[in-house]
C-alpha cells in the first residue's frame, strides 16, 4: 500500500517540479510549525528541489481574502481548521482541488477530504491542572468552575468558539446536546451566565504556548489547552495531568490560496505531506492524530495513547461543529468580545 502511494506520488511530480523554485507554506506556528519543518518542509525540499518558505499566522482569514480580492497572492498553501476550509471554499478564497495522487477517501479518515482541503491532523482542546495546588483531582469541566474545591486563577482561550461549548458542558449539558442548545438564544444566554460565574478568575490566553507557561509559572492552577502542548510538557518532565473528559476535537487541513502562481507544486506538497511516512513523523512529534488513516499502522500503540484519536479520548470528545460556527460565529464572537471587555 505505502509503496504504491509513494510510486504514484513520484510519477505525478516528475513533470511539475520545474514549475516552481519556491513554495510559501503558512501554518499556525509554534511547536506545530517546528514539527512541520521536520516532517514536511525539509523532506519535501530534498525530494523535490523546491524551496519551502515557511511562514505563520493566527488564522486570520481577512488577510487571505485581501490577497485574493486584490490579486496579490503571496501565499501558496495554508493550514486552516475545518470551519475555515469550508468557509473559505464557499467564499472562493481557496482553489478547488483536482485528484491528488494517493489522496483518496480510502486512505483518509472521515471528513478529511473536501472540495478545497486535505486533512493533516486531528487536534483537541482539553484542560490541565497543577496537582500540587489541590487536595483532589478535577475530572470534568464542572470542576473547572468549582472555585471552592479548586480555588485560584484558571485560563481559557479568548474566543467564543470552544469557550461557549465548554461553559455549557460545565453547566451539565451532555456533549451530544451542546450545539442544539447553542442554536437557541436561551442556550447562548445560558453559556454566558455560566462564564459570568468565574469571569473574575479567568486569564484569557491567545497563543497556544501561554497555558503551559502560566501553569509552570504558577499564574494559574488550571487551564484549557491544546492537548499536544500538554503532552509535550509532560514529556519534558512537567507533572500537569491532562483531563480528557469533554475534550473538543477538530481537524486542520491544507488549502491552496486561490490565485496561487504555484498550484502544481502546491498539489505536490500536499501529496507528499499526506504520505504515511511523513504523517508518522509529524504525529509522533506533535501527539495529534494523523488524517491519513494508514499512518496509525506505523506508530507504536503506546505513542497513540495520548492522541486525540485514541479510542478512550474520542469516546469522551465533543466534535466541533464547523457548520454551526460558519452560521453563527461572527455574531457570537462579537458578543463574546463585548462581554470579555467589561
Amino acid at each position: 500500500m505505502f509503496k504504491t502511494i509513494m510510486t504514484s506520488f513520484t510519477l505525478a511530480t516528475l513533470c511539475t517540479y520545474a514549475q516552481a523554485e519556491a513554495l510559501t507554506v503558512i501554518s499556525v506556528g509554534g511547536l506545530n510549525k517546528d514539527a512541520q519543518q521536520q516532517a514536511f518542509y525539509t523532506p519535501f525540499e530534498k525530494a523535490s528541489g523546491i524551496a519551502v518558505r515557511a511562514g505563520e499566522y493566527n488564522g486570520e482569514m481577512g488577510k487571505i481574502k485581501a490577497m485574493v480580492d486584490t490579486g496579490s497572492v503571496s501565499w501558496d498553501v495554508v493550514e486552516v481548521d475545518h470551519e475555515q476550509v469550508q468557509r473559505g471554499c464557499e467564499e472562493g478564497l481557496f482553489e478547488r482541488l483536482p485528484e491528488i495522487a494517493g489522496v483518496t477517501s480510502a486512505n483518509f479518515v472521515e471528513g478529511a477530504l473536501n472540495e478545497c482541503g486535505v486533512g493533516i491532523f486531528i487536534w483537541s482542546t482539553a484542560f490541565v491542572y497543577n496537582p500540587k495546588l489541590f487536595t483532589s483531582a478535577p475530572t470534568q469541566w464542572a470542576d473547572f468552575w468549582n472555585l471552592d474545591a479548586f480555588p485560584g486563577k484558571r485560563a481559557l482561550r479568548k474566543s467564543a468558539k470552544l469557550t461557549l461549548e465548554i461553559a455549557l458542558m460545565a453547566d451539565g449539558v451532555p456533549t451530544d446536546q451542546v450545539y442544539r442548545e447553542l442554536r437557541q438564544p436561551e442556550g447562548v444566554d445560558r453559556a454566558f451566565r455560566k462564564l459570568d460565574q468565574i469571569k473574575s478568575q479567568i486569564q484569557w490566553w491567545e497563543a497556544g504556548a501561554q497555558p503551559m507557561q502560566w501553569l509552570a509559572a504558577g499564574d494559574v492552577g488550571m487551564s484549557s489547552v491544546y492537548t499536544a502542548r500538554a503532552v509535550s510538557a509532560q514529556r519534558d518532565g512537567y507533572d500537569f495531568p491532562l483531563v480528557w473528559k469533554g475534550n473538543l476535537s477538530d481537524m486542520d487541513s491544507w488549502a491552496i490560496v486561490r490565485g496561487s502562481p504555484n498550484v502544481p507544486a502546491a498539489l505536490n506538497f500536499i501529496a507528499f505531506a499526506s504520505l504515511p511516512s511523513q504523517q508518522k513523523l509529524f504525529a509522533e512529534q506533535m501527539h495529534n492524530g494523523p488524517a491519513q488513516k494508514h499512518t496509525m499502522e506505523l506508530i507504536a500503540p503506546e505513542a497513540q495513547r495520548n492522541f486525540p484519536t485514541a479510542e478512550t479520548n474520542m469516546a469522551q470528545a465533543l466534535k466541533v461543529d464547523s457548520q454551526f460556527w460558519i452560521d453563527y460565529g461572527d455574531e457570537l464572537e462579537e458578543r463574546f468580545n463585548a462581554w470579555a471587555a467589561h
